[in-house]
């Protein structure tokens, strides 16, 4: 009675599972509300009871009533906020009999723009034609997510920005490519914080262009003042890269991706050119970005780099499981992403990376969760583990009462009772008790608890009986078996890609039809649409034979077959296992787990071995600057044992983008590769030579030729500009100045 009262409890009640979880907040101090709510709710049976931590302490509400903190529900309402004491990370946890789960963390920080500072600002004099940068020097401020817009002269009147005059919404300052006359005024830096709700604004700086000394404005060549950084954005992110120069006559500005013939299909330029928009970011998208001024006076240029990285994605995750008493059971979380993810599995408030059970106990049920952290945000995953126990039932699986087996075949009657732990089985035959070996050789208890007969005969016919016994109490079940004249198919190995005979016959009453039913695991097989590897071998069907022709077997193809031979007043059925060798599956997901400046450390998960152990792995590798980017070459090492999981590829180049694969192998062949890892960049490095022969002399038209040897490589280039650039390109170490 104890066991089946656990039953029904553990049939109707479940732990906790969040619906609603608490979120990031952001608090202004004067705000009219004067109150924070983070919300948390979870379904679950019985249910839950809550509590809150702040910065990893828990908030005592029920031993220590608060003024600020309250519970309302699972939610925590925090009344008159105050930055001291309630900005911090908070989670919220949740639980009953089943067990415990914590909410992801939510940040609850406070918002403020600070005012500017009250100091005259000085003037600025420039003379017309030549350009000029005014200064935001914009107040502290929280979130930093600030917008910027320039006043000229008073308030509410904004200056306009277009190919002369340009707003940075990096710093804020103000850029003037050639001051002319109209630009004469005063200017004030006026700062928004969209989320707070709240604008301040400068004190004016006034701007005096002065005329040229001889009457004529000079000419400037193009100087780039605005210059994006080395950029790193999340995948499936909008990034924006600014670039603005100053000089006379106004600069014109393009815009390149390194290594490419054309920006990225999902790019957008401002009207003025100064911006480059880059929306939904994806891995292609890494590379180098270049903007290039020009004017008739000359050009400048500028390069960053942008990467792209991703917030944690499961590969592999827990999942709520029921579970026998005393049997194994593993726990493990996989994760991708980039940077790699730092994993951690929670039970019982500790923290782990994976959990081996050896043998279950009641106490090991309860609430788990996966955590998967990186810069870019964080992954979680619960999970509800069930340990269970019951006295052997066959009230959902009894042995057939009719049992049917073919002379001088196989026989397998199955015992399948519902147990918990798992149960000891003994069989009669009659009142005969049977053990192994017991009568002959050819009756066995199988481990599962099924009974197996070999080369079956009359004598085997009678009723038999399955006893299943565990420390929660016995059950039995039993069925009478007949031993007909069906002919059994035998279990068979097969190698990919052959050929393979199913026998199968039965004697009848020859003034019957007979027809042959296949079955593949217990499903159907359909002759008519499975044509191309299925096919019945009509010779001596008279005779009372359907063998299964299974034409260029695959993988796929293994399993239980059954073969039931039936007519109007009968039927019987005999089934035989197959079992299909071939060349590995690809390996599992393969992950970066540390990068160096020319080597990288792999891991990855055994893909399936099809029947035959793996003898040794190869790894793959490819870069990004090879003309062909699909010419995948041996790494080193390229063989590793066939047991490994991990692997220290060397001797990369430093600064170089690659993607890596794993490919097994057995005694069959080679199977397909693993799906390629992320792209990765190596580390940079200083160059480990230098070039050699260098040699200039002049040219014509101003120009002068260089030329140089890097190992068999022989580069010439005419005039400076391109010189730089086809350097830059190729051997991004080296500068040459003129």
């Amino acid at each position: 009675m104890a066991s089946t009262a656990f039953l029904l409890l553990d049939a109707t009640g479940y732990g906790p599972i969040f619906e609603e979880e608490p979120i990031d907040v952001v608090y202004t101090e004067d705000s009219p509300e004067g109150r924070i709510s983070m919300n948390c709710r979870v379904r679950a049976n019985p249910p839950a009871t809550y509590r809150w931590r702040r910065d990893n302490w828990e908030i005592k509400l029920m031993e220590q009533p608060d003024e600020h903190y309250s519970l309302v529900g699972g939610n925590l309402v925090i009344t008159n906020p105050r930055q001291k004491k309630h900005a911090g990370t908070y989670v919220c946890v949740a639980w009953n009999v089943y067990g415990t789960v914590i909410s992801k963390e939510a940040r609850v920080k406070f918002g403020y723009l600070e005012e500017f500072p009250q100091e005259e600002r000085d003037p600025v004099y420039v003379k017309e034609g030549q350009g000029a940068v005014l200064l935001c020097a914009p107040p502290k401020a929280w979130p930093q997510e600030v917008t910027y817009r320039w006043i000229y002269n008073e308030f509410p009147v904004f200056m306009f920005t277009d190919n002369r005059r340009f707003v940075s919404q990096k710093t804020g300052n103000l850029y003037i490519s050639k001051v002319e006359a109209q630009d004469a005024g005063n200017y004030s830096c006026f700062v928004s914080s969209p989320i707070i709700g709240k604008s301040v604004f400068s004190k004016f700086i006034p701007l005096i262009p002065l005329p040229p000394e001889d009457g004529e404005e000079r000419k400037y060549p193009a100087d780039i003042r605005v210059k994006f950084p080395d950029t790193t954005a999340m995948l499936a992110s909008n990034i924006t890269l600014e670039c603005f120069a100053l000089g006379n006559p106004i600069p014109h500005i393009v815009w390149r991706k390194v290594d490419a013939t054309d920006l990225p299909p999902n790019h957008e330029i401002s009207e003025s050119g100064a911006v480059l928009h880059l929306y939904n970011v994806q891995y292609e998208d890494v590379g180098g970005y270049e903007c290039e001024a020009i004017n008739t006076k000359g050009k400048d240029w500028h390069k960053a780099w942008l990467y792209v990285e991703s917030a944690p994605e499961w590969a592999e995750t827990i999942n709520n499981t029921q579970i026998d008493i005393g049997s194994e059971h593993t726990m493990r979380c996989v994760a991708s992403g980039k940077p790699f993810p730092f994993i951690r599995l929670l039970c019982f408030f500790l923290e782990v990376s994976a959990l081996k059970f050896s043998s279950l106990t009641f106490e090991d049920s309860g609430m788990y969760q996966c955590i998967a952290e990186n810069y870019w945000g964080i992954k979680y995953a619960n999970a509800e583990l069930r340990v269970i126990a019951c006295a052997p039932t066959f009230e959902f699986n009894p042995v057939k009462q009719q049992l049917l087996g073919a002379k001088d075949g196989r026989v397998v009657i199955e015992c399948k009772p519902r147990a918990a732990p798992r149960p000891r089985f003994t069989w009669t035959k009659g009142k005969e008790l049977l053990f192994n070996n017991s009568r002959s050789v050819h009756i066995s208890i199988m481990y599962d608890g099924s009974l197996e007969i070999l080369n079956a005969t009359k004598n085997d016919e009678g009723l038999y009986t399955c006893l299943a016994e565990n420390d929660r109490g016995k059950g039995s079940s039993s069925g009478y078996l007949t031993i007909t004249g069906q002919l059994a198919p035998e279990d068979t190995e097969v190698k990919v890609g052959d050929e393979v005979i199913l026998k199968c016959s039965a004697s009848y009453d020859p003034m019957l039809d007979i027809t042959f039913i296949w079955a593949i695991d217990f499903r159907v097989i359909n002759f008519d649409t499975e044509w191309r590897h299925y096919e019945r071998v009509m010779v001596g069907c008279e005779d009372g034979s359907g063998d299964l022709r299974i034409k260029n077997v695959q993988i796929w193809h293994e399993g239980r077959y059954t073969c039931t031979a039936q007519t109007v007043v009968d039927n019987d059925t005999a089934y035989a296992d197959l079992k299909v060798v071939g060349v590995p599956g690809p390996p599992g997901v393969l992950r970066i787990e540390e990068i160096g400046d020319t080597w990288v450390k792999l891991l990855w998960s055994k893909g399936a071995e099809h029947n035959s152990p793996i003898l040794y792995y190869t790894v793959q590798t490819r870069h990004f600057w090879a003309l062909n980017e699909d010419d995948w070459r041996n790494a080193t090492p390229t063989f590793l044992d066939g047991n490994a999981e991990r692997a220290d590829v060397t001797d990369l180049y430093p600064w170089m983008e690659y993607q890596f694969r794993i490919i097994a192998t057995n005694e069959y062949g080679s199977g397909e590769a693993s799906i390629p890892s992320l792209k990765i960049k190596t580390w940079d490095a200083p160059p480990v030579v230098s070039p050699t022969d260098v040699a200039g002399y002049g040219g014509r038209n101003g120009e002068i030729v260089i030329s140089w040897t890097v190992g068999v490589l022989h580069i010439s280039c005419f005039s400076n500009y391109n010189m730089y650039l086809l350097m830059m390109l190729m051997f991004t170490e080296y500068y040459i100045l003129f």
